[in-house]
């Protein structure tokens, strides 16, 4: 059986993770990956098609 931890590596930057911060190795690490989410650069892949909403210019084209 090994005895030996592995160290977990920081998903922003790759050093090892401290108790303060994990995930990550520190708040700075902890923000940048915040910011990506709230900027929209991570996604979650679905295969639906988002609804399309008709607003009231769309009804008005569709009398004309």
């Amino acid at each position: 059986m090994a005895t030996a931890k592995t160290k977990a590596a920081c998903p922003v930057c790759g050093k090892p993770v401290t108790k303060a911060a994990r995930p990550f190795c520190s708040k700075a690490c902890a923000d940048r990956d915040l910011g990506k989410w709230l900027g929209g650069e991570y996604r979650i892949p679905t295969e639906e098609q988002p609804e399309v909403i008709e607003g009231p210019e769309r009804e008005e084209e569709e009398r004309d």
